[in-house]
């Protein structure tokens, strides 16, 4: 329970509005530690056959763009901001910030992007135990779960091979090669060869090393990774210290394949939709040693009904709600909506709500951004109804 008191105002579940058959939405006040603060809440019922869930993303996995935005592209009737991002550079001057998120992302069954390392992320403290692995996601039986994504990829050449360290992901382990593809966009790649595994704002190799493969074969080498859009059919290999000295030895006309996969650590089911953060809440039990002090505004992701139902919560950011949640609080907040597992993504100015009233031919922002009037985000989880 939040501070002693149970969720108070929530619309009663028979009477709650919605912008689609299967998706409801409401809204209600949650007396916590530091103050009320104010949740708005889509609950997504993955039985019907006519809802379904997936990820919300710009056109490349570098950029960003806003929720409602991101909705209306791709005819969502309600939604809310996902993953944790590459905001900000200001530990690198003159390297640009990607805009790309953390973790994992797969669309449509579509894999986008593996994940930085743990010391590299954007946001709060991970809770014990979790890493910038972990996932929410949908499988194709339709059933929500959590899990944690490795990525599993080589580079070979006729005498050789290498590890992939990385796939269209802002920071690469130190001493690795990384593959970025035509989903990654135009963004300049010099930021995945910054920090280190442990240290995101440690100062960009200056042992880099960059070969473009088209087609399985090498076209160009340089020694500073550039920028700018890659077409089909080609990957851009980007290497740093002992990834770099073994991309050196290539030369124009080698013949390079490059295999990539994301290998989840307990589901056997493909995921037709993942996105990135951190769980809070694992079969029915809060995380040990979640934060109960530090309270801000919050998205997160729920899990009910054996992973029939997805609970979908961003606090308001509005001047007298903004206090918001402890992540402890909000396991318990998730907890008591029904959840037996649930999902912390990202929150403060990036926390944001969007649903479509019915009959509108766009989504409306339900919650106060605290960043208003919407911050552009890296990727999102968007829900989608056909008649």
């Amino acid at each position: 329970m939040l501070a002693g008191a149970a969720l108070t105002g929530a619309t009663p579940a028979g009477a709650a509005s919605g912008p689609a058959p299967g998706v409801t939405y409401s809204e209600f006040d949650i007396p916590a530690a530091k103050g009320t603060t104010h949740a708005h809440v889509l609950t997504v019922d993955l039985r019907d056959p006519h809802v379904r869930v997936d990820l919300l993303h710009p056109e490349a996995v570098g950029a960003r763009a806003t929720v409602s935005a991101m909705a209306d592209a791709s005819g969502a009737v309600g939604g809310v901001n996902g993953d944790f991002f590459n905001i900000t550079e200001t530990q690198h001057p003159g390297v640009e910030a990607t805009g790309a998120a953390v973790g994992p992302a797969i669309a449509d069954g579509r894999t986008l992007k593996a994940s930085v390392p743990d010391g590299q992320r954007f946001g709060p403290a991970l809770p014990p135990g979790t890493s910038t692995r972990d996932v929410l996601g949908v499988g194709v039986d339709r059933r929500a779960r959590l899990d944690s994504l490795a990525l599993d990829g080589s580079v070979r050449t006729r005498d050789d091979r290498v590890a992939l360290g990385g796939l269209n992901q802002y920071a690469l382990p130190v001493g690795s090669v990384g593959a970025f593809t035509a989903q990654w966009g135009g963004v300049s790649r010099v930021r995945a060869t910054c920090g280190t595994d442990t240290q995101r704002a440690a100062p960009c190799s200056t042992d880099t090393y960059e070969v473009t493969v088209r087609h399985g074969r090498v076209v160009s080498a340089a020694d500073v990774p550039g920028s700018g859009p890659i077409a089909d059919g080609t990957t851009v290999l980007v290497g740093r210290e002992a990834g770099a000295q073994w991309l050196r030895k290539l030369s124009a006309g080698d013949p390079v394949s490059v295999h990539h996969r994301l290998v989840a650590e307990r589901s056997r089911v493909p995921f037709r939709f993942a996105v990135g953060g951190y769980p809070v809440l694992r079969d029915g039990a809060p995380l040990p040693g979640l934060d109960a002090k530090t309270s801000a505004v919050r998205t997160a992701a729920g899990i009910a009904n054996d992973g029939r139902t997805l609970i979908l919560l961003a606090l308001d950011g509005a001047p007298a709600y903004r206090t918001g949640l402890s992540i402890a609080e909000v396991a318990d907040t998730m907890r008591e909506l029904g959840s037996t597992d649930a999902f912390s993504l990202d929150g403060g100015g990036s926390s944001t709500l969007v649903a479509r009233e019915p009959g509108a031919a766009a989504v409306s922002v339900r919650n106060h951004p605290s960043d208003p009037p919407e911050r552009a985000v890296a990727n999102g989880i968007g829900v989608y109804a056909r008649s």
